[in-house]
C-alpha cells in the first residue's frame, strides 16, 4: 500500500504539521489520533491493517492527522484561555486548509478516531456537518468540561458537543443534516472505558431525544480501553458503512 506522508506550514497555528495518506480513490476518511498521539499512530498500532482491505478496493482514502492536544486538552496546568484558543485554531486548520487538499467540491467526507481521536472526530462532524456525513467514535468522548472543568468560555461550548446539542432545536438546520448522515459510536465495557462509556451512552440518549438516527453499539465487559480492540471496532464497522 502506498504511503505519503507530508510535513507543511500551516497559516492558522504558524507552524508545521505533518499528516500521512493512505489510497489513491473512495471516500475521504479524516483519522484524528488519540490523545496527544501522532498522525503514525494509525499505522504503527495495527488500524491501517484493519482499513487495509478498503483502501486497496479503492472504497476508502485516509488521511491521518497530527494533533496539538498537549498544548490544548492536555495541558490541563496552562492558561485556559490559551488552551482552547489553540484548539479552536487547530480546527480550523483542518477545515480550512487539510479538507480542500482532499475533498472533491460537492463530495463530503467521513471522520473517525479512537479515544480523543473519537471526541475530535464528533467535534467535528457535529459542528460541521454540511463537510461530513459519515461519523465513526471509537470509545469516544463528546465532553469538554473532562478536561476544562469549571472554566467557561464560548468556545469551550463550541468544542463541546454534549452541550451544544442539548440546547440545539429539533429542526435546526444542522439537525437536518445530521439525520441525512451516518454516525456511529462504539465503546467497550470493560477496563478503562468507564469515562468513554459514560460519555458514549450521554450522547446516545441526547442523539435518541433529538430523533437523530444513529447506531450506538456497547460491545462486554471483556472489551477494554485498547488498540487491539479498535482494530477489531474499525474493520467490523466499515464492513458495515462499505457494505455492497
Amino acid at each position: 500500500m502506498k504511503e505519503y506522508i507530508s510535513k507543511e506550514y500551516s497559516k492558522i497555528l504558524d507552524r508545521d504539521l505533518e499528516y500521512a495518506v493512505y489510497g489513491n480513490s473512495g471516500k475521504v476518511c479524516f483519522i484524528f489520533p488519540e490523545l496527544s498521539g501522532r498522525f503514525y499512530d494509525f499505522k504503527n498500532f495495527g488500524l491501517l491493517d484493519s482499513a487495509a482491505p478498503w483502501i486497496e478496493q479503492g472504497k476508502l482514502k485516509i488521511i491521518c492527522t497530527d494533533s496539538i492536544d498537549k498544548e490544548s486538552w492536555d495541558n490541563e496546568k496552562g492558561n485556559n484561555l490559551e488552551r482552547i484558543e489553540l484548539q479552536e485554531k487547530w480546527f480550523k486548520y483542518v477545515i480550512e486548509e487539510l479538507y480542500p487538499k482532499f475533498v472533491p467540491q460537492g463530495e463530503k467526507a467521513m471522520v473517525s478516531g479512537c479515544s480523543m481521536g473519537g471526541y475530535h472526530a464528533g467535534n467535528f462532524f457535529f459542528r460541521r456537518p454540511d463537510l461530513f456525513d459519515i461519523f465513526l467514535s471509537l470509545s469516544g468522548l463528546f465532553d469538554a468540561k473532562i478536561f476544562f472543568k469549571e472554566y467557561k468560555h464560548n468556545l469551550v461550548y463550541q468544542n463541546s458537543p454534549i452541550d451544544f446539542l442539548k440546547d440545539m432545536s429539533k429542526d435546526d438546520d444542522l439537525m437536518k443534516e445530521y439525520r441525512k448522515s451516518t454516525i456511529i459510536t462504539c465503546v467497550g465495557q470493560g477496563l478503562w472505558e468507564e469515562e468513554l462509556l459514560k460519555s458514549t451512552k450521554e450522547l446516545d440518549e441526547l442523539l435518541t431525544q433529538k430523533e437523530i438516527p444513529h447506531w450506538s453499539d456497547y460491545w462486554g465487559h471483556d472489551v477494554s480501553h485498547d488498540w487491539y480492540w479498535w482494530q477489531k471496532q474499525l474493520s467490523y464497522f466499515l464492513e458495515k458503512i462499505f457494505i455492497q
